[in-house]
């Protein structure tokens, strides 16, 4: 497959501008920005027959088009409104209990913790966080899951340094040991492929506006069919078995199929859905397989230019193509994210890792700088 060619036109950024901040917001493109504005036309005038008929329609299509990102079916699929809400669902269906633990990563994100510190408390159990070895993260997850393991909850790539997990040796380990695998694809969905029915996770939620290009307040939640007849953290009418709004007062305890009663309310917010869909369309046309690719030439390009300034990228057995995490020799000045954007130079410090998250709309010039802009710091 050839080569993707830089994607810059299809987005709002000044030439001057070098965005390596995809990993905390993405920005949007073109198509989705005016997707997203004839949205919010309608609400100007809700009674016309496109504001109802569209959001109905768009509910089912975000479904979908994720659902086909990850090997899923739109009935696998909730819309929430944020991963913390997905995994805070996942907890809130599944049980750990004394003598048993849950496994994360050290300095795993937040979202992905504290609903599993909750469960403890609910349940009993203990928190093993897992620190890799030698940089190898698979073997160290590997080894920490035992019997007494209820809960697997780890992300595909480490929001810290891009270091990415072999999700289907971790996913071997958790079936041989009856575990449950719950997953955060927010940093990965988009650019890495990824198969439920190769990981086969209870779980996996990703939000929208990071790798999926779309907007803030919006996110994705996959169900396993095991899980789903399971309880909602939320109970409005959305989730409910009745669609005729003049009847909404007819109360039932049935819900929607799949994993729709896991659907958060407003899940039909129009100019959020037009926004995703439009987005997720332009990832499907470059293709998952070619945007990888793409991304990790420039990766590449960073790493080894940034060694060379004696600034080397952190070590693990899997870096991901479209972020990684720079160390400073000693360590990097608070204000190092400040200096770069006073060079339009977009970063972000995350610990004491200088997070860079490219994507298709950066170029070679994009690098030059971020280079010259770190040549200039003193180390």
């Amino acid at each position: 497959m050839p080569t993707l060619p830089c994607q810059r036109a299809l987005f709002d950024l000044p030439d001057d501008v070098a965005y390596f901040r995809c990993a905390a917001s993405a920005p949007l493109p073109h198509r989705s920005r005016l997707a997203g504005e004839r949205a919010l036309s309608w609400k100007l005038r809700p009674w016309g027959p496109q504001w109802n008929e569209q959001s109905v329609a768009a509910v089912e299509r975000a479904r979908g088009l994720f659902a086909g990102l990850i090997g899923a079916t739109a009935d696998d699929i909730a819309l929430i409104p944020s991963a913390s809400y997905g995994l805070s669902t996942a907890a809130n269906n599944l049980r750990v209990g004394e003598g048993r633990n849950v496994v994360i990563l050290a300095d795993q994100f937040p979202s992905n913790v504290y609903p599993w510190r909750e469960a403890l408390r609910r349940d009993g159990g203990e928190l093993r966080t897992v620190v890799p070895q030698q940089g190898q993260w698979t073997p160290s997850v590997v080894a920490a899951i035992d019997t007494n393991t209820a809960i697997v909850a780890i992300p595909h790539c480490h929001w810290l340094n891009g270091a990415m997990l072999d999700l289907g040796t971790i996913s071997a380990r958790c079936r041989a040991t009856n575990t449950a695998l719950v997953l955060d694809l927010s940093q990965s969905a988009g650019v890495v492929s990824f198969s439920v029915g190769d990981v086969d996770p209870d779980f996996a939620v990703s939000v929208a506006e990071k790798w999926l290009l779309g907007p803030v307040q919006l996110a994705f939640l996959y169900v396993a069919p095991r899980h789903q007849q399971g309880r909602p953290i939320e109970h409005g009418w959305v989730g409910r078995a009745i669609d005729d709004a003049r009847h909404l007062h007819s109360y039932t305890d049935s819900y929607r199929s799949g994993a729709r009663r896991f659907d958060a309310g407003e899940r039909t917010n129009i100019i959020n859905l037009s926004i995703a869909i439009e987005s997720i369309v332009q990832i499907v046309e470059w293709g998952m397989g070619a945007i990888a690719p793409a991304i990790a030439e420039l990766t590449e390009q960073i790493a080894s230019r940034a060694a060379a300034l004696g600034y080397p990228v952190d070590p693990g057995e899997f870096r991901a193509p479209h972020i990684i995490g720079l160390r400073h020799p000693k360590e990097w000045p608070n204000d190092i994210q400040a200096r770069l954007e006073a060079d339009k130079v977009m970063v972000s410090l995350r610990g004491g890792v200088l997070r860079v998250a490219p994507h298709v709309y950066n170029q070679e010039r994009d690098v030059d700088a971020l280079i010259n802009a770190l040549a200039d710091q003193i180390l």
